[in-house]
């Protein structure tokens, strides 16, 4: 039972910590056509694919690895197996919202924990939670919780955890989805008893992503892993948890290797990397004289409408296949020695990862007092970019959106 002081330093570490609520990286899904294109293929998938009920064993380029399903874990499974546990659920933004709706859609026991009165807490009321009832303040709903869904911002995590530690008695289990607090223990200060069980399910894409794809029946794909396992059950839990937050399927991995390749990717190809050869591209093109509806078409427009989806459809060998010789001999190419320049990037951002580098820049950055203030800043510029003013101009003329 936490003191007294316990309390108010987790109500004072919450207020401390709220930040707003940044959409994680985005989820780059197949297109419409993809389960059509699959189905087409059914020689070519029972050959790569050993299925045993909702588990398969996957070879990803000569290297097999499980993968397991949510055929494994229908929902009266789901509902008998936490049929005694209460899933508090603790943050209301990107994967909060996403995760909790799901569980909640699934017929799961779970509550919600935020501050009081906070925008969450708003947020959570508008999405049907009722104080009192499923929704809480932190470390009320931890209390009432069996299994504590850590997702607060990796910041707040940081802030709030001398006084949430307390609260996680022996035969709690705590989960993450993002390995980040516990791997970089040194700078967050995050780390978790040894007596309970401690797991991770890190969905690939936005909350907001997580509960479009459960609402249209699909379901996201996600990593899950384990940290601790105090009761020889935890990896069991993991999956299962996996498919309760609508994961369509898993594949396991560590705490260390999801937060490694989640913070490298959107810092990369993801995000980080493309809008940087967004720009790049784009600005050549100005500067040769051309107008900014051909730059932004040739430089934007065509990769994310056209292009982009025929490679999440079936591959980069299918995009090439569907574009004239003239297009696909001067990208195979030139394609190299992109690699050549950019490999050593690569390299430089990997290691900034792995070192902590890229964690300190986070806390710092996310721990700043005017952190909304500056963000916004950011987001104005980009907004205020030509690249992207032109864009809009591009987007209005979609027929879609006249």
């Amino acid at each position: 039972m936490a003191s007294a002081r316990s309390s108010r330093a987790l109500r004072l570490a919450l207020k401390q910590a709220a930040t707003p609520r940044v959409q994680q990286r985005t989820f780059v899904s197949a297109v419409q056509a993809a389960s059509r294109t699959a189905a087409t293929k059914p020689a070519a998938v029972s050959s790569l694919v050993q299925q045993t009920r909702g588990v398969k064993t996957v070879d990803f380029a000569g290297d097999k690895e499980k993968v397991y399903e949510r055929d494994d874990w229908p929902r009266d499974k789901l509902l008998e197996y936490f049929k005694n546990d209460t899933l508090a659920l603790i943050g209301y933004g990107s994967q909060g919202h996403g995760q909790g709706l799901n569980l909640r859609d699934n017929g799961l026991n779970v509550i919600i924990g935020v501050r009081k009165d906070g925008t969450s807490w708003k947020e959570a009321v508008q999405d049907g939670w009722v104080p009192g009832t499923n929704l809480f303040e932190v470390e009320e709903a931890i209390k009432k919780g069996s299994i504590v869904m850590n997702l607060l911002s990796d910041a707040a995590q940081k802030e709030t955890w001398p006084a949430i530690k307390p609260l996680l008695t022996k035969g709690k289990t705590l989960y993450f989805s993002h390995g980040f607090s516990p791997v970089f223990k040194d700078q967050t200060g995050v780390e978790p008893p040894k007596d309970i069980d401690v797991i991770l399910v890190a969905p690939k894409g936005s909350g907001r992503t997580v509960r479009t794809l459960f609402r249209e029946g699909r379901g996201i794909n996600s990593s899950f892993a384990v940290f601790n396992d105090a009761t020889g059950k935890a990896e069991e839990k993991a999956q299962a948890l996996g498919v309760a937050i609508g994961s369509g399927y898993l594949y396991k991995t560590t705490f260390e290797k999801e937060v490694y390749s989640d913070l490298y990717g959107e810092r990369g190809c993801l995000m980080g990397g493309i809008h940087g050869m967004f720009l790049a591209q784009y600005e050549v093109l100005r500067e040769a004289g051309h107008s900014p509806s051909e730059a932004f078409n040739e430089t934007v427009e065509e990769a994310t409408q056209s292009l982009y989806p025929l490679i999440g459809q079936n591959g980069m060998d299918y995009m090439y296949a569907a574009c004239s010789t003239t297009a696909r001999r001067g990208a195979i190419d030139w394609s190299a020695k992109f690699k050549a320049a950019l490999k050593p990037v690569f390299n430089e951002l990997y290691d900034s990862v792995k070192t902590g580098k890229e964690t300190a820049r986070t806390l710092e950055y996310a721990g700043r007092s005017d952190y909304r203030q500056a963000f916004e800043k950011e987001m104005e510029e980009i907004r205020e970019m030509e690249i992207w003013r032109a864009g809009k101009a591009v987007r209005s003329l979609r027929p879609e959106n006249q």
